[in-house]
């Protein structure tokens, strides 16, 4: 991947989809553990794997990566300290179309993964596009104390009135959600009053939108 080239956001849809992890240290162990969480179906490939890697709902293969076995694959990480294997890793993807990330590593990274906080569904990323990972970190630690679970709370009653207004065959487009997180109804979930910030809602979307 050009160091410069734009980055076109994307969250990929990895449950159930085979995906291999090269690599069995620490870092692997966090690629391994952010796939099993998303319901990937996920292969390791490493000499030597880590006890807690292995200990995953992972299928480990305690060997050299073999060249062209990323083919197989919908999506591949690789997280070694081998240049040589990374930029294999990364070619074989290439000519099978299958898109590989290589962990500090942007050169041979057709994706790149931004630093994450994530709450249930609710997810918050920070990318700045593989040339400062430790920037995207700062970023994340800095900011997630903010997103605490008043926002999955928040994100529920959306959701709940957006599912009730399409089951009963009315349009959720033009109505001013925006007006309604405005109006301090995150505040009112902080403060234990439910019922009032879902009446708040109520009241924006019945109001005509900006």
């Amino acid at each position: 991947m050009p160091v410069e080239a734009p980055l076109y956001p994307a969250n990929l849809v990895v449950s159930g989809r085979r995906c291999l992890v090269v690599g069995g240290g620490r870092v692997a162990l966090a690629k391994a553990v952010e796939l099993v969480a998303c319901e990937a179906v996920v292969d390791v490939v490493a000499p030597e794997i880590l006890d807690a890697l292995a200990a995953l709902d992972v299928t480990c293969h305690r060997r050299a990566y073999r060249a062209g076995e990323a083919g197989s694959y919908r999506l591949v990480v690789t997280a070694t300290d081998d240049p040589h294997v990374n930029r294999q890793v990364f070619l074989d993807g290439e000519a099978s179309g299958v898109w590989v990330n290589a962990a500090d590593d942007p050169a041979n990274c057709s994706f790149t993964l931004p630093s994450r906080v994530r709450q249930g569904p609710l997810l918050v990323t920070f990318a700045t596009g593989g040339r400062s990972p430790a920037l995207a970190t700062w970023l994340r630690r800095r900011f997630e104390g903010e997103f605490g679970p008043e926002y999955l709370t928040l994100l529920e009653v959306l959701a709940d009135e957006r599912r009730r207004l399409r089951d009963a065959g009315l349009p959720t487009e033009g109505l001013n959600w925006q007006g309604a997180l405005d109006s301090g109804m995150l505040e009112l979930i902080r403060e234990g009053r439910l019922a009032e910030a879902k009446e708040t809602l109520t009241e924006c979307l019945s109001s005509s939108s900006d």
